[in-house]
């Protein structure tokens, strides 16, 4: 890609769990149009429940990317999440 353009949405899709809060697993990231009247959407995989969620994507001091969400936290039972 010649333009290169930093996400402005990151795409996620609702993990219901029996008797905790959603996962939310992020699935795509999209852009803004030059326009501003619409969006171009990259998914890296489809929802199964065929819904999306739109999360603004916000840069970090020091270069890192921080979503407007929050991981669910774990359990002291469970293992750490493997990158």
């Amino acid at each position: 890609m010649a333009d290169q353009q930093q996400p402005m949405y990151r795409a996620y899709t609702l993990v219901e769990r029996e008797h905790e809060k959603p996962f939310w697993l992020n699935i795509g990231v999209a852009f803004n149009h030059k326009d501003a009247k619409g969006f171009n959407l990259i998914l890296q995989a489809l929802p199964l429940t065929g819904k999306l969620v739109l999360r603004q994507y916000e840069e970090q001091p020091g270069g890192g990317a921080e979503d407007t969400t929050s991981k669910p936290k774990r359990k002291a039972s469970q293992p750490a999440e493997q990158p």
